[in-house]
């Protein structure tokens, strides 16, 4: 880890927070819980225990694995449906498989990310390929999901396949980290990632001892979440590591610090940098939907019953007599 990196950070445009600019203090610092996913693959629920106000336009996260599989062990998600939000998928080390009920699909694999809009409603699976399955391997990557407002939940939907090497890349004054910005902006610099609610998704690695303040709008929240290491956050320094994540207050830059000592087997500090405009809408959540109403949750319940958000499409290349 990481996919997508660099040999020189200083030959990349660098990018700082104003003097002047506000730094946000740290709210919370939360661990997430450990669960399973799917066909059983190992999570950590990111946004455990964080008030939806802290959130918003977020809704929940998690970082799928670190995981080295063993021969026969991988595993995916079975069908499942979605509507109303959409759903970021970056794999940061191994190999997915995404399909749809709208025929839409594709391979991600090291860097990569996969950008559905799930709008008024699809079928949809995640599985490893089955080379993956045969031989095992590492696997490690975050499933974000991300609110749409009330206009936008029953628009058609969409993919977007963001590949690894299309991501903005810049660093700090002193080259000490690499930051992608998968989506929204950061300093002028665009991501890739078109987004329906104005976000900003950053991946850093932070070298032992480096510090990073960035420029952060002030009508977006701020969150950040420790992928791998060690380090703190805010201008008091607050400790954070692997599997925590940290809640910023108002303000105009965020501050991530990694410690000068690391894991051997994690040499910087990998962590992700989420900011968005917050919706302020009512949110009604139940499983793979997100609506604004009861009602509305209700009617996605029965439109799935009913097959109106796609069918499972038909295995092909069976053999003769196969099931």
């Amino acid at each position: 880890m990481p996919a997508v990196t660099v040999e020189n950070p200083l030959t990349l445009p660098r990018v700082t927070a104003p003097a002047d600019a506000v730094a946000r203090p740290v709210l919370a610092v939360t661990t997430a819980p450990s669960g399973f996913e799917g066909e059983g693959f190992p999570v950590r629920r990111a946004f455990a225990g964080i008030d939806y106000r802290h959130l918003d336009p977020f809704i929940m996260m998690d970082q799928m694995g670190e995981v080295e599989y063993a021969p026969g062990e991988p595993k995916g998600t079975p069908w499942h449906p979605h509507r109303g939000f959409e759903t970021v998928t970056y794999i940061i080390d191994g190999v997915f498989d995404h399909q749809d009920s709208h025929g839409g699909g594709g391979t991600i694999t090291n860097g990569d990310t996969q950008w559905m809009t799930a709008g008024s409603g699809l079928l949809h699976i995640e599985a490893p390929p089955e080379s993956l399955v045969v031989s095992g391997g590492l696997f490690h990557g975050l499933q974000l999901w991300v609110n749409l407002p009330a206009k936008d939940k029953m628009m058609a939907p969409r993919y977007q396949d963001i590949r690894g090497g299309n991501v903005q890349l810049l660093t700090t004054p002193d080259g000490g980290a690499l930051l992608r910005v998968i989506a929204g902006e950061l300093d002028g610099h665009a991501g890739p990632g078109v987004t329906h609610t104005p976000i900003t998704m950053i991946h850093a690695t932070v070298a032992p001892g480096a510090e990073v303040t960035l420029p952060w709008r002030e009508d977006f929240n701020g969150l950040a979440y420790v992928l791998a290491g060690r380090g703190s956050v805010g201008g008091e320094r607050r400790p954070i590591r692997l599997g925590q994540t940290a809640v910023f207050g108002a303000g105009g830059s965020l501050t991530v610090r990694a410690d000068e000592r690391q894991d051997s087997h994690t040499p910087d500090l990998e962590v992700v940098l989420l900011g968005g405009r917050p919706i302020r809408e009512p949110m009604a959540h139940y499983g793979p939907f997100v609506m604004n109403t009861r009602d509305e949750l209700q009617q996605a319940f029965e439109d799935f019953r009913k097959g109106r958000l796609g069918t499972v499409p038909a295995v092909h290349g069976m053999t003769e007599g196969g099931m």
